[in-house]
């Protein structure tokens, strides 16, 4: 295959189209229900769950398995967060921000019933391996460890197991591991292979949702989160969601009405209450309706949870001024293309009949023929210029699931980098400054797959305000905040509470901007939950 296509084959990262996730039509209105009855909302729970992201989902979902009695909270009219399906084109369903499927956390498909290349994957698989108990559980309580009492440091140090098994199981070898998690990644790459477009194209997930050069040291670490994901039992393998991402979090949504949890949409949260003793004690709708609960768990992001939904004189200063000076910067825009033809790539010309061929299945890069690519469309954001030569990512769902676009036509998924937050002088990110930067996008690919621009019907781009302004994420940041070693396990989202209590007793974060981070896998949901349960019980 020619250097201008890179696309993912084989047992290297096949995607896959998961026929056991559909989506679920909601009641009329704002509520999903379980047996189609829709819920009333009631004034007190036991558990409150701010937002219903995938993780909030989770979070539910566990928690009313457990007894609590749990409601969610969703400010849009749709459920899931970014892992939402939309029809902003008429007749064509959109995974609008996710957009593929592999990091979701193998023990939620189970507890909640859902369904030189060797030798360098054989490396990483030993890191993954090492890491992978890290993603299910709490990171070390720090404070406690220091400074808590008897047996609170007695848990914190049973926390250390995964910690230390880490290291026991990389043995000799951790040097070696260490500098995959400093380095820069071209370094890492350099020492495996030669060819400049296979090391480009695996570094791209080195660098994808960061504000980072596959030469910016710790971005090998990203690269690793992504080659965590697991896809059924199959490690690094990334499949499409029958439906679009949206029928995931209609699943896990599904799942957690099933165990009798309530979920509300159009239902935005004001601010948290406080008793006098500064717990949390429920929310406060926009509405001006209170609802009262013993637990409140939020998979909003730090920035909204903290500045926005509690009062700063209830927080420690250190504290808010960590989480206000926490990197969001993102490189990522998102653009969702409807066209009424199958591209065409000069690298491997479509069939007579134009029937899909195996590339039409997997991920695509474009502009990936170097990493000094990479770095030039990196160096050009941080000036305040969107790239010229953007990093391009081109996914075509709808050729194994059809039922996502009209006959003949197809939905393209676009993931591009790099475009900054603030444009250079100040100037914004307007109806123009989105069009010129989607029109240089489709030029990139027009001279990939000639004809391109011809077939397209309709677009929806996503710049990085725009996903702030629709999905919530700060700064446009698809994982609540920069995946690098300083906002990560002990750190994240601060230090002393990286372990999904908060400084307000009763309030818990349940979101990407905990540990372990972003991408669509749930664990942080999970462990948020299980972490309240072990509060609540004791209470």
């Amino acid at each position: 295959m020619a250097a201008g296509l890179r696309a993912r084959l084989g047992t290297d990262y096949p995607c896959r189209c998961l026929r056991g996730w559909h989506l679920t039509p909601g009641l009329p209105g704002s509520r999903l229900a379980h047996a189609g009855a829709a819920p009333r909302l009631q004034q007190e729970y036991d558990a409150v769950v701010i937002g219903a992201g995938h993780n909030g989902l989770v979070a539910a979902a566990y928690l009313q398995r457990a007894g609590v009695r749990t409601v969610v909270m969703e400010k849009r009219h749709v459920l899931g967060g970014a892992a939402v399906t939309e029809e902003i084109v008429p007749g064509f369903k959109f995974s609008r921000a996710s957009y593929l499927l592999s990091l979701l956390r193998p023990q939620i498909y189970t507890e909640l019933e859902l369904q030189a290349y060797p030798e360098y994957e054989a490396f990483m698989g030993r890191l993954v391996s090492a890491l992978n108990p890290l993603l299910d559980a709490p990171p070390v309580d720090t404070a406690a460890l220091g400074q808590g009492s008897l047996l609170q440091r007695l848990r914190a140090l049973r926390a250390l197991q995964p910690l230390l098994q880490a290291g026991w199981m990389l043995g000799w070898q951790l040097p070696r591991y260490y500098e995959v998690l400093t380095a820069p990644i071209s370094k890492i790459l350099d020492q495996w292979f030669e060819s400049e477009p296979l090391k480009a194209t695996l570094a791209t997930d080195a660098v994808i949702g960061a504000m980072a050069s596959p030469y910016t040291p710790g971005s090998g670490y990203v690269l690793l989160h992504h080659v965590m994901g697991e896809l059924q039992g199959q490690r690094g393998a990334w499949g499409y969601v029958a439906g679009g991402m949206g029928a995931l979090s209609q699943a896990i949504a599904c799942a957690a009405t099933a165990l009798g949890a309530h979920i509300f949409a159009e239902k935005a949260v004001c601010h948290v209450l406080l008793g006098r003793d500064g717990q949390a004690q429920g929310i406060a709708l926009q509405d001006g309706t209170e609802v009262r609960s013993k637990l409140v768990l939020s998979n909003a992001s730090p920035q909204v949870t903290f500045l926005e939904l509690i009062p700063q004189e209830q927080l420690p200063k250190d504290f808010v001024q960590r989480i206000r000076q926490a990197d969001t910067c993102s490189p990522v825009t998102k653009i969702n293309v409807a066209v009424d033809r199958l591209p065409n790539f000069l690298a491997a010309p479509n069939a007579h009949d134009d029937q899909p061929l195996p590339h039409h299945q997997c991920s695509i890069h474009l502009n990936c023929e170097g990493t000094h690519l990479l770095h030039q469309a990196f160096t050009e954001a941080t000036h305040g210029h969107p790239s010229s030569r953007p990093m391009i990512e081109l996914c075509i769902p709808s050729v194994l699931d059809p039922g996502l676009a009209p006959h003949g036509c197809h939905v393209v998924s676009l993931f591009t980098q790099y475009t900054p937050s603030v444009l250079a002088g100040g100037q914004p990110w307007d109806e123009e400054a989105r069009n010129a930067y989607a029109d240089t996008v489709f030029d990139c690919i027009e001279d990939y797959a000639p004809g391109f621009k011809a077939s397209v019907i309709g677009r929806d781009i996503l710049t990085p305000p725009d996903l702030e302004r629709v999905f919530g994420l700060p700064g446009g940041n698809i994982f609540h905040g920069a995946m690098s070693l300083d906002q990560l396990y002990f750190t994240r989202p601060a230090p002393s509470y990286s372990g999904y209590r908060s400084p307000i007793p009763g309030l818990y974060l349940c979101g990407s901007g905990a540990h372990p981070g972003g991408g669509v896998m749930g664990a942080a949901g999970r462990n948020a939950a299980q972490v309240a349960l072990e509060d609540f019980r004791r209470r």
